[in-house]
């Protein structure tokens, strides 16, 4: 016996166009690339790290919450990706969100408390076009980092140079976008298709478990998602490690690096307890233990992304210049 119950008609919505948005943050929040001062040793680890990495032909996984393009480090893991560091970036969503508004038209967030209260909240006209770029990936079985990457970096948008998707679709970098139906404003819109997001989206997570195939050696980070980039990563590295066992190799040693606004205490390689509301803190328990028990190493940074970023370019940067000194 099958239940009949009601849906929401989206063609009742009234969808407003970009123009009409106030937008809380402009393109004065992008940084420039420029040096900073390497606070944290960890990052100077970190970047030995990645440097012996690519070396070995291993993957370097750079996963972040949307927050990260918020904080105007665009140019900063655009050159990462450019001088090879990062073999694959992966985001979330909204993280898609942010990086088209800034690409269309150089600015991007809105108040969520102003707008909704009268029910404008998410219902901007611009923002369907992600909608088609998702039912067109669904058609052709691309994943959806690809398809907007693409989308903006040949199409007319004015600030595509800061586009992290664009610059991985130039760049010929796996871009992997993980959704959540229901989590962003794209699904408030008429035009959505779930399905859609459904299909390219999980492209996207069959090729990001595949970046994880040659993670033995690797670097897997975390910048600012607690739910997207531990899950996702620990169901892509189950697959990989099953695969490998059959075929007696292992994938165990490689380092994990998460930085994020909690605050963990020094022995953050240990498990917190149940009854501690942080041993809920999915970047902790899957990240810095759980994940890397088998011969991996793990580092946690608190701080802004705006100051963590900066600092692992730094440290990257810095090493090539005194590598390369007679």
């Amino acid at each position: 016996m099958s239940h009949v119950f009601p849906e929401f008609d989206r063609s009742r919505l009234e969808v407003l166009p970009l123009s009409e948005r106030e937008h809380d943050l402009d393109l004065s929040c992008i940084r420039p690339l420029a040096p900073v001062p390497v606070e944290d040793a960890t990052f100077n680890v970190i970047a030995e790290k990645i440097a012996d990495s690519r070396e070995m032909g291993s993957s370097v996984v750079l996963m972040m919450g949307a927050h990260v393009l918020r904080s105007g480090v665009q140019r900063y893991l655009i050159d990462l990706m450019e001088k090879r560091f990062i073999t694959c970036i992966a985001m979330n969503g909204a993280g898609v969100i942010h990086d088209f508004e800034f690409a269309l038209i150089g600015a991007t967030t809105e108040s969520v408390s102003r707008y909704i209260r009268d029910g404008h909240f998410g219902l901007w006209r611009e923002i369907g076009s992600i909608n088609e770029i998702a039912a067109e990936a669904a058609r052709a079985g691309i994943g959806l980092g690809e398809a907007v990457g693409s989308v903006i970096e040949k199409g007319a948008f004015p600030h595509r140079d800061i586009s992290i998707l664009a610059a991985a679709y130039r760049l010929g970098i796996l871009a992997t976008v993980h959704v959540g139906i229901g989590y962003d404003i794209v699904y408030e819109l008429p035009n959505c298709d779930g399905a859609a997001y459904g299909a390219a989206s999980y492209t996207d997570f069959l090729r990001f478990a595949g970046a994880l195939e040659d993670l033995e050696g690797g670097v897997v980070m975390n910048f600012g998602s607690a739910v997207m980039a531990p899950e996702v990563y620990l169901k892509a590295l189950s697959m990989v490690r099953n695969v490998a066992r059959q075929e007696n190799r292992q994938v165990s040693n490689f380092t994990t690096l998460v930085c994020d606004l909690k605050r963990l205490p020094d022995f953050y390689r240990a498990e917190a307890s149940r009854c501690d509301p942080a041993y809920y803190f999915r970047p902790w328990k899957t990240m810095l233990v759980r994940t890397v028990a088998d011969g991996g190493d793990s580092y946690y940074v608190q701080g802004n992304h705006s100051m963590t970023i900066p600092q692992l370019w730094t440290a990257l940067v810095r090493r090539g210049l005194t590598e390369e000194r007679p």
